[in-house]
């Protein structure tokens, strides 16, 4: 029997303030709902700026437990608004192990399930591997009330096994929490190469599996911190 789900993507410029970009996440989740979306997802490590622009420890107090005071956040804001509710975390799991993890709220505010990213980057200006430990929940879906989500973020979009492994196990659509852009002083035939790309990956993902595919990108400039680089503009 055909659905028809609503769904409301999030993509906000976010600042070094924290408050203030999770306040702007919950008035942008009130004003999805309100045009008539049941389920929300919003971009990856959202609750900052992307932090894996530079190697810096004191960065690692960015991360918190799950469950944890931003599960409380949007646990409430799922319930609520009575909205499968995806987000993005910087999970510390324990003393120095951390994960890149996708938590998933069903429209109760209970925890459906959650996903550690796998597909770890270490590339300029993507110093993942720094901070992030390689997932080890393997592809899973996650079910909710309004269906089997395949939750896999960003960097697993350039893998055609991750997204197929989904699929075979069931999910009904796949998503991707993404932090993805150019560092500023990439040419326009680079930028545009590297754009058609990544595209034409989330195009494949859809054909190949049969399912709709979900990408929620975080947007506009942010700077290095380092000044080694221009920042990236996703």
């Amino acid at each position: 029997m055909e659905r028809i789900i609503k769904v409301g993507l999030v993509q906000q410029a976010n600042t070094s303030v924290i408050e203030t970009n999770l306040k702007n996440i919950a008035r942008n989740i009130k004003d999805c709902v309100q045009r008539g979306a049941q389920f929300v997802a919003l971009q990856e490590l959202h609750n900052s700026l992307y932090f894996c622009q530079t190697e810096n420890t004191a960065l690692f107090d960015l991360a918190e437990s799950i469950p944890g005071p931003s599960t409380d956040f949007y646990s409430a804001l799922a319930a609520t608004h009575q909205i499968v509710l995806i987000t993005s975390l910087f999970e510390k799991r324990a003393a120095g192990l951390y994960h890149n993890t996708a938590v998933v709220f069903d429209r109760d505010g209970s925890i459906a399930g959650k996903y550690r990213k796998m597909h770890i980057p270490d590339d300029p200006a993507y110093y993942e591997k720094f901070y992030f430990t390689p997932g080890d929940m393997g592809f899973e879906p996650i079910q909710t009330s309004l269906g089997k989500l395949g939750v896999l973020i960003c960097w697993d979009q350039w893998y055609p096994e991750a997204a197929r492994l989904m699929a075979l196990k069931g999910a009904e659509v796949l998503i991707y929490p993404t932090a993805i852009g150019w560092e500023s002083s990439d040419t326009d035939d680079e930028k545009s190469c590297q754009l058609n790309a990544w595209i034409i990956s989330q195009q494949a993902h859809a054909v190949a599996n049969g399912l709709p595919v979900i990408s929620v990108n975080r947007v506009g400039h942010e700077p290095d911190p380092s000044g080694q680089t221009n920042g990236i503009l996703f």
